[in-house]
């Protein structure tokens, strides 16, 4: 485990021990990660519950595909000398805050801070991934991926219980290192098998959910596409500005492809 990891989340845990044999095994499990903190929340000074999110250095050495996020929540109860902990491995920041959000951490309290990661591309994206975030227990996660060497992307396979149509959903997320930006795309599908044959042979375009050709969907998509408009032309003017500017080299742990994922 990194030393990045605020001392809080070790506070009193050696006088505590593990509620029961599923919480022992969870905090080993985070403990013998190779971890870079991400963002963290304790909900009182003694830091009587944490959450934590964090890209986990070792799965890049590990099985091909293997989700590089761990999430660990800790609850510690003084009175009995004891905590319960879960944790979970994820393949994109958005599920692995959903799954935090939904333990009781306070949304704005796990977001990623400023210099960490690339860049959400376009509103869609953003949109997208608070989509997730909010979610609560409405996708159910059948399968994962992540690729770190090319090409460079994560992919989560889910059903989504509010789906009236193709409720089989692809969250597809592709990184452009060269721009220090990602995108986010949801896709949808009739069942699973033609999910899987699409992220196997990528045979056109990812479908869109029914509900995007919806009015609300069409007014929403609109609206993002006159924001990214003007976000295209400030940049524009910024990078016309700053032509001739030295290019500082970016905050935070960015990682080059094959050196990891988004970090």
């Amino acid at each position: 485990m990194n030393d990045d990891l605020d001392s809080d989340f070790e506070f009193g845990l050696a006088e505590l021990s593990p509620a029961d044999d599923a919480s022992e095994e969870a905090l080993e499990v985070f403990r013998a990660g190779v971890l870079n903190v991400l963002a963290q929340h304790h909900t009182a000074a003694n830091g009587s519950r944490t959450f934590v999110l964090a890209y986990d250095e070792s799965m890049t050495w590990g099985v091909p595909g293997a989700d590089q996020l761990v999430t660990i929540a800790v609850a510690r109860d003084p009175s009995r000398s004891t905590f319960t902990a879960e944790t979970k491995h994820h393949a994109t920041v958005a599920f692995a805050q959903n799954w935090l959000i939904e333990r009781g951490c306070p949304p704005e309290h796990i977001k990623l801070a400023a210099g960490f990661g690339l860049k959400p591309d376009d509103d869609l994206t953003v949109q997208v991934e608070q989509q997730i975030r909010a979610s609560g227990t409405r996708y159910r996660v059948l399968d994962t991926w992540t690729s770190d060497t090319g090409p460079y992307e994560t992919w989560t396979l889910t059903r989504d219980s509010n789906a009236v149509q193709a409720p089989v959903r692809v969250f597809h997320e592709e990184w452009d290192w060269d721009a220090g930006t990602y995108t986010m795309r949801e896709g949808a599908f009739a069942d699973r098998g033609a999910a899987q044959s699409w992220l196997d042979d990528r045979d056109g375009a990812l479908p869109e959910p029914p509900e995007y050709s919806h009015a609300d969907g069409a007014v929403v998509r609109a609206r993002m596409a006159r924001t990214a408009l003007a976000r295209s032309a400030e940049t524009a003017a910024t990078r016309q500005a700053t032509s001739d500017a030295h290019r500082p080299p970016p905050a935070g742990p960015l990682q080059r492809p094959g050196q990891g994922r988004l970090l």
